[in-house]
């Protein structure tokens, strides 16, 4: 017995209808990063990830309060420089360097923005969320991020400076749009920068290709 052409016609309409709902069910609308809410947030029945179609366990880290001392006292400005062509980060006091790593920054289609920033505020954790398909990320309790703006680049933007726990491909581009650091070197950094909500002028962060 032979279909008729509508019924087939139909049949694939509510495939595709259904195809497309499967795939767009975990869409998040959010800014950059991800962030539903610049706010810390802090969850430690949290226990799994998502991230590229794959489940995470989600480590207990900012619970650490640990600060790493620093060696020295200088009156130097503390500043950060990102440099995207080598997906490195260097925090210098003055002229001398204080750290450097390897880092993640955006993809090409989800750039890194490059200019001179501020850091705003800064929390112990937060939840990331976003995407779509295989590009969906459901990242609980991201430590240590500090959140940068410029007079072009506001702040509910949510581009920031954070650990990672869900990747260790260091040295690619990876992101959102974030930076993503090695989880000790943002801890590092995290206790090393101030902020504007803290009263500060916010340490400077200059990124470029």
């Amino acid at each position: 017995m032979r279909i008729p052409f509508f019924v087939i016609a139909v049949i694939l309409l509510i495939l595709a209808a259904s195809s497309f709902k499967i795939t767009n069910k975990k869409v998040v609308s959010a800014n950059s990063c991800g962030v539903p809410s610049l706010s810390e947030v802090y969850n430690p029945e949290e226990k799994v990830a998502v991230f590229e179609g794959q489940e995470i366990s989600v480590p207990l880290l900012a619970t650490d309060e640990t600060k790493t001392p620093i060696l020295g006292v200088s009156d130097a400005e503390r500043w950060i420089e990102v440099d995207l062509s080598e997906q490195k980060i260097r925090a210098w006091e003055g002229n001398s360097l204080y750290l450097e790593s390897l880092v993640s920054t955006g993809l090409p289609w989800w750039p890194t923005p490059t200019g001179e920033f501020r850091i705003w505020t800064k929390f112990r954790a937060t939840k990331m969320e976003g995407g779509s398909g295989r590009y969906y990320y459901y990242l609980p309790n991201v430590p240590y991020v500090m959140y940068f703006e410029n007079a072009t680049v506001p702040g509910y933007r949510g581009y920031g400076l954070h650990g990672t726990y869900w990747h260790n491909a260091f040295g690619t581009q990876r992101s959102h749009g974030c930076v993503n650091l090695p989880t000790p070197i943002a801890q590092q950094l995290f206790y090393w920068v101030s902020s504007k909500n803290e009263g500060a002028q916010g340490t400077r962060i200059v990124i470029h290709d």
